[in-house]
């Protein structure tokens, strides 16, 4: 399993995932999930991927692939909007699965893959779409402006409280990380080190960062939560007479 998040800001956007692709009590591998491009100067490309790592390998592969092809019919150096280019992603990821249907069927495996595609190009605004395995997708809306793909419910509730458009891009970073560090926290099969991407509008530059398991700033992060959650406990109303109906 794994965990990738992506915010569409006011000013930018924010891209988070973990890199852990199995775990158990002696084996953990990791695996790189966050892919940044800059395939022209006017456009900025951050794919994420979760599902079967083989596929995505895969996909990512052909992507590259093509993007070095100058005879290939489409790419991310070509194509001119977001839009096109997750139904793209989405069109190489269900040729891909389909590729390997019958024999991963055979032995009971799904081969599919979702990803996260974000970015700008030219003029039009940063966005970020949720490509399905079907290859169609979906936008990030005005009032949710985030997506998750992979262990996405242990950090969701966080993500809904506190991310909104107006909230600058370092900030979102940290909302984020909280949020990967709350599913990390729940699930073994996510963890890090993290990836983490940073992009300001209309400058073509992802301040892209890792953040290894031994990390100081980790650390500090989980022990303010720590604290803060500790004492809202404290602050947390009894239940009074009247409150509940006795059974």
């Amino acid at each position: 399993m794994t965990y990738c998040l992506s915010m569409r800001l006011d000013d930018g956007l924010v891209f988070l995932s973990d890199t852990r692709t199995n775990a158990g009590v002696d084996n953990v591998s990791t695996y790189r999930k966050l892919f940044v491009f800059h395939p022209a100067p006017d456009r900025t490309v951050v794919i994420q991927s979760a599902g079967n790592l083989a596929t995505t390998q895969e996909v990512m592969d052909r992507v590259q692939r093509e993007l070095q092809d100058p005879g290939a019919r489409a790419s991310l150096a070509t194509i001119d909007h977001l839009a096109e280019m997750a139904l793209y992603l989405g069109a190489i990821s269900v040729e891909v699965a389909a590729s390997h249907r019958e024999a991963l069927a055979a032995s009971g495996s799904d081969g599919t893959s979702t990803f996260l595609i974000g970015g700008q190009i030219g003029e039009e605004a940063p966005d970020i779409m949720l490509v399905y395995p079907e290859g169609n997708y979906i936008r990030a809306s005005e009032d949710r402006p985030f997506l998750q793909i992979g262990e996405t419910k242990y950090g969701k509730f966080l993500l809904e409280l506190a991310t909104r458009s107006p909230l600058p891009v370092r900030a979102a970073a940290k909302v984020a990380l909280s949020s990967m560090v709350s599913t990390a926290s729940a699930n073994l099969s996510v963890g890090p080190p993290y990836d983490l991407g940073l992009y300001e509008e209309s400058t073509h530059q992802v301040e892209h960062a890792r953040i290894e398991a031994d990390s100081p700033y980790l650390a500090r992060l989980q022990d303010v939560w720590a604290r803060h959650l500790n004492a809202a406990l404290g602050e947390l109303p009894m239940v009074e007479p009247g409150d509940v109906h006795l059974l």
